[in-house]
């Protein structure tokens, strides 16, 4: 199992993370407030450098407004799909 925050699903996981909020039209610094956090925060996680655990997983849901069944069941999709470059 690759561990790496670089692996193909944890990069998925972060452009759906970002994906989402900008559906919501919300901007990281909104994002981060509704989470009583800084925008770094969402900055980091978004762009790879931070990994989430799926309580704090659970609450960015929350706060963007996607129940995390739906959220997850998107992540799932974005998984099974291939990419351009695969045969």
């Amino acid at each position: 199992m690759d561990k790496t925050i670089f692996s193909e699903a944890s990069q998925k996981l972060c452009s759906l993370l970002r994906e989402v909020r900008v559906e919501m039209g919300i901007r990281q610094q909104e994002l981060g407030e509704l989470l009583s956090e800084p925008q770094s925060f969402v900055s980091k996680y978004e762009s790879g450098e931070r990994r989430l655990d799926v309580v704090e997983l659970y609450q960015i849901c929350l706060a963007l407004g996607i129940p995390f069944s739906r959220f997850i069941a998107r992540f799932e999709q974005s998984l099974n799909r291939k990419s351009p470059h695969e045969t």
